[in-house]
């Protein structure tokens, strides 16, 4: 019995070419569509799994607010050192482990002449071994030794090829001679340390910053592992306030938070888990549900237009004897074959197209062919998906009355056809939301990128100052460098135009309460960094290499002149960390974080320690001429170092990376899922055309035109058209308003995305059913009349 229906299957499968193409390659594009998808989610959700210990590792998180307030300053990961001995010593109940880790940095590393800039943290030897990294040479262990460091595989191998480097020397910063005391493999893209390539002794004299005892100098992270039955929650409730005796002018909190969160759920609000990346995750699920629910109503809507023409062989199957139980097995049996010839060219699909996806979504997922679990998952996914797309056909075809339909008195009514209507409704409907959420997205992105910066980005370039032959020769580089002919300026600063990272706060007399809550962005630049990066005064004079007293002097953004509150800022004496700094100028507010937030208040210290170079390139000189000249200078005064630098505005575009990827990947879903529903428009189009082939025949005899009856065949799905408008735009709306809530500063849901959407639609519901209502309206009525 089986062998008769893969037979039949077969015969009219191979019979009807075209309908069975377009079967199966809606189907195969729905589910190629929901597997890459899938990939994306569990790469998502398996997010440090990678570390053997996920489940009982956390992190220790800090909540700040003003004492006898709920106004939370935010949750953040930066913790002060200080709390490390009492977690050690105080705590072993809750902790088998914990470890400090420094803020990653880039520096370089050489053997001999081969030198690679990579990232690096300082952290103790508790770390490895508490995240389980996977040592291939050495031991994690070594790294109690002061001297000695860990490599990651990839830059052992860059450094020593394919030798054992363990005992070996390294070189850091062209000063610091280093012993590798072991290799650990390398770790993948969806693990937290994943770009780390150095681990660097805690215990060295140069890590002193992990040292501080200062309870308000937020300078490192810091990790736990839980003991055995203990909480999250439990951990937090006991060591929640181990900071409130430190600290003076505000109330801070300490929050143990489980390290499985930290990738998807890191959005707080008063101290409250709200929602964070895994928004995305329910995103891209929806809308992979979705395109393969349009595919398999496409299947439906394509099966079901042809009804007609396999009416007769239900009446003839059934006057032989053919149970309805037997037809239904017959259609879902070719439902069923459908879907494995739609899975068979998914996959090769997804095989294809893998790497263009990794690509466009920033990932480094495969697909994991030798996965027993993923081809259970696959069969079953199949079998689930052929059932469903055919269901309808199958239960729809095999009622069909036998006499009814061998007399050729059957025809499909009103009932009939409201099922198709509404699938239709449905699928444009995700069309159509999938295209406004694609424009908000992009008109988002647009919005954030025409903000002023407050600052000239073009023809800049900054160099990470990552040994102490750049920090100690400053004035020597800057002459030389202006000497090339290739610069019109030069500065350092502690922090580069595309992020101020640091922020502390600053007390004054007459200082109110609620003031001593806020803090400032603080960067320390010379006296040229205004001049180079082309800031604008407002108020006062920048700072000048001619006034010997700027060391103690500060210029403040418009946004700190708002929040203190100063009323005449020139002169004004502010104290930070002790000192005191005179107010000497505000400079026009610079947009150097986050492009979706606020301006923060920041200010200017004409002191301190710097990090980065930043260089104006001279206008009219090209670019690779300008970087011929520079290098050669910066070798010489660092020669330990490749000239490593960074275009601005190239580090500033990347800050939107996250939102464009999410653009381009709503674009292409929502170009698949209006390409799949225009097969199911297609499909439902070639019913109603069949269905009123005589109807056109009797028209046109007496005397109706091509256009008349194009209007006749089109008015239906243009109904269709407005009422998925009418369902989707309300639906768009809701949840781009809702998504539009996690940026402070986000475009406006305007009239015309909509109605850009809407007549979109429209243009896409006509141009997929002309060519069916032309077709019907240019046919011979001749042979529509004469079986009557």
């Amino acid at each position: 019995m089986f062998r008769n229906y893969f037979l039949v299957a077969w015969r009219n499968l191979h019979r009807n070419k075209a309908h069975a193409f377009i079967n199966i390659a809606g189907l195969a594009l729905g589910m190629a569509i929901m597997l890459l998808i899938s990939l994306w989610i569990v790469d998502e959700i398996s997010f440090d799994h990678y570390y053997p210990n996920h489940r009982r590792l956390a992190e220790v998180l800090v909540q700040q607010h003003p004492k006898g307030k709920q106004m939370y300053n935010g949750v953040g990961q930066s913790i002060a050192t200080a709390i490390e001995p009492s977690i050690r010593s105080s705590y072993k109940d809750l902790f088998r482990r914990e470890a400090v880790v420094s803020y990653a940095f880039d520096a370089v590393i050489a053997n001999g002449d081969k030198q690679f800039s990579r990232q690096m943290v300082w952290t103790y030897a508790s770390m490895p071994e508490m995240f389980g990294f996977r040592m291939l040479s050495g031991s994690a262990a070594s790294l109690a030794d002061p001297t000695t460091v860990l490599l990651a595989h990839k830059t052992a191998v860059a450094l020593f090829g394919n030798t054992d480097p363990v005992n070996r020397s390294v070189k850091l910063g062209n000063m610091f001679v280093w012993k590798v005391g072991g290799v650990f493999d390398d770790q993948p893209d969806n693990a937290m340390f994943h770009e780390v390539q150095v681990l660097l002794p805690a215990t060295s004299k140069n890590a002193d910053m992990l040292r501080s005892d200062d309870w308000g100098n937020h300078n490192a992270w810091m990790f736990v592992e839980l003991a055995d039955n203990v909480t999250a929650e439990q951990a937090t409730a006991r060591v929640k306030n181990l900071p409130t005796p430190h600290i003076k002018d505000w109330l801070e909190e300490l929050m143990i938070y489980p390290l499985d969160r930290i990738h998807l759920h890191t959005d707080f609000n008063a101290g409250r888990v709200e929602e964070g990346r895994i928004q995305y995750v329910w995103l891209f699920g929806m809308i992979g549900g979705f395109v393969l629910l349009l595919a398999c109503i496409n299947f439906m809507n394509l099966s079901t237009a042809r009804s007609e023409q396999r009416a007769k062989e239900v009446g003839i199957r059934k006057t032989i004897g053919s149970l309805r139980s037997q037809l239904i097995g017959q259609f879902l049996g070719e439902s069923i074959l459908m879907s494995f010839a739609a899975l068979f060219l998914a996959l090769v699909l997804v095989k294809l197209t893998l790497p263009l996806f990794n690509e466009l979504a920033a990932k480094d997922v495969a697909a994991p062919w030798s996965n027993l679990t993923f081809w259970v998952l696959a069969v079953g996914f199949t079998l689930v998906t052929g059932i469903l797309a055919g269901s309808y056909p199958a239960f729809y075809l095999s009622g069909f009355d036998a006499v009814k339909v061998l007399k050729g008195t059957i025809r499909v009514g009103r009932s009939a056809r409201l099922p198709r209507q509404v699938l239709v409704v449905i699928q444009f409907t995700v069309s159509l939301t999938l295209i406004i959420g694609t424009l908000i997205v992009y008109r988002q992105i647009a919005v954030a990128m025409d903000r002023p910066v407050g600052y000239h980005r073009g023809g800049l370039l900054t160099v990470d100052i990552n040994s102490d032959d750049l920090s100690g020769h400053y004035d020597q580089l800057r002459n030389e460098i202006l000497k090339t002919g290739a610069a019109e300026n030069m500065a350092e600063s502690s922090f580069s135009t595309t992020g101020f990272f640091q922020n502390n706060g600053l007390t004054w007399d007459g200082q109110q309460p609620g003031q001593k809550f806020v803090f400032y962005r603080d960067v320390n630049v010379t006296p040229d960094f205004g001049k180079t990066v082309g800031w604008t005064i407002v108020r006062g004079r920048d700072f000048s290499r001619d006034y010997r007293t700027d060391s103690s002097a500060m210029l403040i953004n418009e946004e700190t002149l708002e929040v203190t509150g100063f009323k005449q800022p020139l002169g004004q004496v502010v104290q930070y960390f002790g000192k005191p700094y005179t107010i000497i100028g505000v400079v026009k507010n610079m947009l150097t974080n986050s492009p979706f937030d606020t301006v923060q208040p920041a200010i200017f210290l004409g002191d301190g320690g710097y990090g980065v170079i930043t260089i104006r390139l001279k206008a009219g000189v090209p670019v690779h001429t300008a970087l011929a000249a520079l290098e050669p200078v910066f070798k010489s005064h660092n020669p330990g170092s490749p000239f490593l630098y960074k275009f601005v505005d190239e580090d500033y575009a990347k800050k939107f990376d996250a939102e464009t990827r999410i653009g381009s990947l709503a674009a292409v879903f929502a170009g698949l899922a209006i390409f799949i529903s225009c097969l199911g428009l297609f499909g439902l189009a070639s019913f109603m055309a069949e269905q009123r082939t005589k109807e056109i025949g009797v028209r046109k005899v007496l005397g109706a035109g091509i256009f008349s009856l194009w209007g006749l065949l089109s008015r239906d799905f243009v109904k269709l058209a407005f009422l998925s408008m009418f369902i989707g735009m309300p639906l768009a709306y809701w949840f781009m308003h809702q998504w539009l809530q996690n940026y402070t500063v986000h475009t406006n849901l305007s009239w015309w995305i909509f109605a850009s959407a809407g007549v979109g639609i429209l243009v896409i519901t006509l141009l997929t059913v002309s060519f069916q209502s032309i077709r019907a309206a240019t046919m011979n009525p001749v042979k529509s009349l004469r079986t009557e």
